[in-house]
Order: C-alpha cells, then sequence, then structure tokens
C-alpha cells in the first residue's frame, strides 16, 4: 500500500520523481497536533535532529524542495516513534500541499511538514 501511495505521489508532483529538480534544505519546520488535548506545536528541526514532543520523538532526516521554486512545496523524510516502542509510528515522506498522501496513522498524534528551512 505505501509503495501505492508513493507511486501516486511520484505522478502528481513532478518534483519528487526527479531527484535533479530538487535542491535538499539544512531544516524544515513541522507542526504535530495532539489529538488528546487539541494542542498544536510546531517545531523546526535541523536535518539529523531529533525533538521530543508529548509522547513522540520525530526525526527530520531530510527535507527537499523544488529547485525553481524554493518558496514552493516541501517535502521531508521523517522517523516518528511513540514512546520507547522499537517499531516506528512513522517512517518516510511527508508532502507539505498534500499531507494525506502519505500521512502518519496514529490514534493520537498528527504530524505535517510546513516548509522546509533554507537558510
Amino acid at each position: 500500500m505505501k509503495h501505492l501511495v508513493f507511486v501516486a505521489a511520484l505522478a502528481l508532483f513532478p518534483c519528487v520523481a526527479s531527484a535533479q529538480q530538487a535542491q535538499t534544505a539544512q531544516g524544515g519546520e513541522l507542526r504535530v497536533l495532539d489529538k488528546l488535548n487539541g494542542t498544536v506545536t510546531d517545531v523546526s528541526l535541523s536535518t539529523g535532529e531529533s525533538t521530543q514532543i508529548g509522547h513522540l520523538s520525530v526525526t527530520l532526516t531530510e527535507c527537499r524542495y523544488p529547485r525553481d521554486n524554493p518558496s514552493g512545496d516541501a517535502y521531508a523524510n521523517l522517523l516518528v516513534t511513540y514512546r520507547d516502542q522499537v517499531e516506528p509510528a512513522f517512517e518516510g515522506w511527508l508532502i507539505a500541499s498534500a499531507p494525506a498522501l502519505n500521512a502518519m496513522e496514529h490514534p493520537r498524534y498528527d504530524v505535517w511538514v510546513l516548509r522546509c528551512i533554507r537558510s
């Protein structure tokens, strides 16, 4: 199923399909929603950096944006773990303009990519 979602993303977002058109950023900005208490937290991470938000540990592996349009659509690779579980709650790419394409499916938390940080 994840492969099907990724193929759909490649078809819908040409900048994802061609790595030559993408520029890697120094970091990214994410938004986390705790659905239990309605708390929204925005966090800025450098590439490779991790942070603890509630019971989640979020690591930004990479953030990319279209080379031709630096303010354009960001997509980020994340590793998200819940509490001390060995199996990640989410591992993969999230696209800022289409968070539902490859969404993190968790009963308590939602995570979105807002933008890449270029400087």
